[in-house]
């Protein structure tokens, strides 16, 4: 329940307040501005003004369940000045969690410069409360609220009104237009305009400003309607809203473009392969031999005290099925995924040919046996119509009644059965469909969804996304095992659980419809398992109004909320994506959002046959998600920041990436390589040997030798039972992965490239360079790809960046590293940069060598090499320290210094 405080009339928010003799009205400003502010965790500063607040102290509500705002300011910008003399503030210290601040300033902008207010009175501190402040009034475009935190946590600030002054004069409505947007020729945009203001508004128009074609509204005068195009481009379309003689508007970017090709490329399933590259040799032998043999040992553990819920908990849900006494359900209701991730990165690794390396086949070996002993273990689960998921089967009843009921959305039901069903795709490849058990098991539980949830049925969404892209990746293998149509209706299930969502929160992406979404919000994880299954809709059902929201949701992530290493999501929002160009360095780029955008990114380039798309799933895979792993496959990262002192650890309280990450780097054939009906296309340069399926009526095996990417040279040889006719696509690597960054020299293009030590000039389409012809077994192709030390900038909107350069070489980010030089924290000199093989280094690096500014040498090492020569620790450690004491002061709390840093202050 709320309490609300707050009188509509015509859309505009107005405050009552009861004197000895009348009633005075008087409009809260607030509404008509524009909220941000300073934090070290985060927040949505338009909730300052929401209304939403807690009914008494003990009682959970909207503002209780907020991320708590660790802020030190926030503030209101008007368009034009405005006059007030009172505030209103409302503190809650979220049920005595919370300390409130020790006090608190107002400040508002004189022209120049922020001035304190004059003669404050109020400056109250009372919780669950508004605390009322007046002063001498003042005409202003900017007003500030500064708070001093009681200790390094959060100023518990709840909602701010400010109160118009008598003879303030007119104020003008606030519209938004809406976030810019991506629309295909041949369909719609969605527009759905917000007008604020503290007076009636007369009325609201949309219009064409500018743009190379027609624009036609459905209802110009209507703040939601659509918008259709009649030529590709960039357009202007403008929201004007009037009230009596003032005038406001906002206007909104939309990029008109051609639709995806009729037909998608076809999947190359991970199926036995060898790997022959001398960096991912290292990194596979340190998954297979170490990282998930540990992950198995505490999966098997039943003692852990954090991150715990193993295979345990499915020995207590057969027992449960089997009406016997058994046990409580252990860790998060979805501690399923890390068993069913792990089971998955198992069947991979027993995938890679050992090459007679001892410790790999020991590896191996074990893997067999624990699959041999986990499937029976796992499938004892599984309930009689095909439900599986533990939490439920050993749930509390007074709890949780049902299933795929709203009030569970939060028990992740489809984001454990999605991993499952995943899990059986490379179980059934590894064997090559001789073993069914896991895949008729998935067969079970997606027929058991599909039975109940649908048209006609129960109209459902899950809170954490992952069924979705896991309903289409099996709906297209089950088609391509069993022939076409047999999958289509897990397809056809994935798409009605994403039409479902709506009416919720942008935390889970289901504030709107999904073909209505724009810009990338909340968690980052949910965020990019949606738009990885939305990308498969668009693709596989050709629907416009996904491929428009798709390709908006792709260009807005990339091109304003996407880091140098590939990864995404800087933490403002809990877990997830904060404000355009808002990409402060302690990120949060958690490694499961690395995992997520990799698909994401994939689907693409199937969808749209474009290489950049593998340029960047390159750039993420090398970086953000490589180096989530120490070098010795031991420990991990969960968040990936791009300055930090913070070590890897063993594992994690909420252990979800621990086998993601091993389970999308093993799945490399995958990545490597995309079929066309006209031939194969060349994603990713890995020394290799990958039977690709049938290309052009013929089996065909791909083999590359490189050692990529530290050393330029790339050699393509096609191996295939009969000569045939078809096309090799091979990528022509572009750096210039987003809009938000800009290197020095511009890499693009290939050095040279010939097909059986002819020189070639293929045509480059697409990102691709087309080699046509008859191909016979052992045709070669060789290529070699531009590598040089780059420097790059960021976007001048990125203030975190402003005044500093981060290096690259080749698809590598680098860092610069206190072990090595010493401070990090001076300016790079002017000095040319080299790249020094260091074969003692690291494993053996490519290291990029140059000066400070003060002569000293500068040693740069990939960013997936990072932190390697620091302690681990056992579990995540705080970065935060304290300060000096001060009497009678709070103590007051600082990050560690950096000790590896992506970004160098120029």
């Amino acid at each position: 329940m709320l309490q609300k405080t707050i009188v509509l009339l015509l859309g505009l928010s107005m405050f009552l307040y009861s004197g000895a003799q009348s009633i005075v009205i008087r409009a809260n400003l607030a509404v008509v501005a524009t909220p941000s502010g300073i934090d070290r965790y985060g927040g949505n500063y338009h909730e300052l003004n929401d209304g939403l607040l807690p009914t008494d102290p003990g009682e959970p509500s909207p503002g209780s369940a907020r991320p708590k705002r660790f802020s030190t300011w926030v503030q209101y910008d008007w368009g034009q000045p405005v006059m007030t003399d009172q505030i209103d503030v409302y503190w809650w210290d979220y049920t005595g969690t919370v300390p409130l601040p020790s006090a608190y300033r107002i400040e508002y902008w004189d022209g120049s410069a922020f001035r304190p207010v004059e003669h404050p009175k109020g400056l109250g501190l009372t919780n669950n409360s508004y605390n009322s402040t007046s002063f001498d009034p003042v005409r202003t475009t900017r007003l500030r609220l500064e708070m001093d935190s009681a200790d390094r946590w959060v100023a518990a600030l709840l909602e701010w009104r400010v109160l118009e002054a008598p003879g303030g004069g007119p104020v003008a409505p606030l519209v938004a237009a809406g976030v810019d947007r991506d629309v295909m020729l041949d369909g719609k945009t969605y527009l759905s305009g917000r007008v604020r203001s503290i007076r009636p508004v007369s009325g609201c128009r949309w219009s064409k400003v500018s743009g190379p074609g027609e624009v036609i509204f459905e209802s110009a005068g209507s703040l939601t309607t659509t918008a259709t195009f009649s030529s590709p481009g960039i357009y202007s379309l403008q929201l004007k809203a009037s009230q009596g003689d003032l005038n406001a508007s906002s206007t909104v970017r939309v990029k008109v473009v051609q639709p995806p090709p009729a037909k998608r490329l076809d999947v190359v399933y991970t199926t036995r392969y060898k790997m022959d590259n001398p960096l991912w040799n290292d990194r596979f032998k340190a998954l297979i031999v170490h990282w998930i043999p540990f992950c198995v040992d505490q999966i098997d553990r039943s003692d852990l005290t954090t991150g715990q819920g193993g295979i345990d908990n499915f020995i207590e849900a057969a027992k449960a099925l089997k009406g016997l006494p058994h046990g409580a359900h252990k860790g998060y209701v979805f501690s399923n995924a890390w068993v069913y991730q792990t089971v998955e990165s198992m069947c991979e690794a027993l995938m890679v040919d050992p090459r007679g390396d001892t410790a790999i086949i020991r590896a191996q070996d074990n893997m067999k046996a624990t699959l041999e002993r986990w499937i029976p273990i796992i499938l004892s689960a599984q309930e009689p119509d095909g439900y599986l998921q533990t939490a439920y089967t050993l749930r509390d009843t007074s709890k949780w009644h049902k299933r795929w009921t709203p009030e569970s959305r939060g028990n992740h039901e489809g984001y454990t059965g999605g991993y499952f069903i995943e899990s059986a795709i490379n179980h059934y490849t590894l064997t090559g469909g001789r073993d069914r058990r896991l895949y008729d098991a998935a067969k079970r539980l997606a027929d058991c969804w599909a039975a109940n949830i649908g048209p006609g049925k129960q109209v459902w969404f899950d809170g954490h996304q992952e069924m979705e892209q896991a309903l289409v990746r099996f709906g297209r293998f089950v088609n391509d095992m069993e022939g076409q149509g047999h999958g289509d209706a897990y397809i056809r299930l994935a798409k009605f659980l994403l039409d479902s969502r709506g009416g919720g929160d942008e935390y889970d992406q289901s504030q709107t419809r999904v073909q209505e979404q724009y810009e990338a919000v909340g968690h980052a994880v949910r965020a990019t398992y949606t738009y990885s299954g939305m990308a498969d809709i668009a693709a596989e059902m050709h629907d416009v109004d996904y491929q428009s929201a798709v390709m908006s949701l792709w260009d807005n992530m990339v091109n304003r909320k996407y880091y140098i290493t590939g990864g995404i999501g800087s933490g403002e929002t809990s877990e997830g994506f904060g404000p355009d160009y808002s990409l402060r360095n302690g990120a949060y780029c958690e490694s499961c959002s690395s995992c997520g955008l990799i698909f994401f990114e994939y689907k693409m380039n199937l969808a749209y046959h474009d290489a950049r798309y593998a340029d960047l799933y390159e750039e993420t895979l090398y970086n953000a998600l490589l180096g989530s792993l120490n070098l010795d496959g031991t420990d991990f990262y969960y968040t990936n920041a791009l300055a930090t002192a913070q070590p890897r650890y063993a594992w994690h309280s909420c252990p979800c990436c621990v086998g993601n990450i091993p389970r999308t780097l093993l799945m490399m054939p995958t990545w490597t390589y995309a079929r066309g009906d006209d031939g194969i296309y060349v994603n990713l340069f890995v020394g290799s040997t990958i039977h690709v399926g049938t290309v052009a009526g013929t089996d065909l095996e791909m083999v590359q030798k490189t050692e990529y990417p530290w050393k330029p040279a790339v050699s393509i040889t096609v191996n295939l039972k009969a000569a045939s006719e078809f096309t090799v696509y091979v990528r022509v690597p572009n750096r210039q992965t987003s809009e938000l960054y800009t290197a020095v020299p511009d890499i693009r293009g290939l050095s040279s490239i010939s097909v059986n030590g002819h020189a070639v000039t293929p045509a480059i389409v697409h990102g691709y360079a087309v080699i046509r012809r008859v191909w016979k077994k052992g045709d070669r192709i060789d290529l070699e790809l531009p590598m040089e030390i780059q420097r790059v900038t960021a976007d001048r909107r990125i203030a975190a960046d402003s005044g500093r350069v981060a290096l690259r070489y080749g698809p590598l980010l680098y860092n610069v590293e206190t072990v090595d030089n010493g401070s990090i924290g001076g300016q790079i000199g002017n000095e040319p940069l080299k790249p020094v093989w260091a074969d003692s280094l690291l494993g053996g690096v490519m290291t990029i060598r140059g000066k400070w500014a003060d002569g000293t040498p500068l040693v740069a090492v990939p960013n997936y090499a990072r932190m390697n020569r620091v302690s681990p620790t056992p579990t995540p450690k705080s970065e935060w320290v304290p300060l000096p004491a001060v009497a009678n002061q709070p103590t007051q709390y600082q990050p560690k210094p950096p000790v590896s840093l992506v970004w160098i202050k120029e």
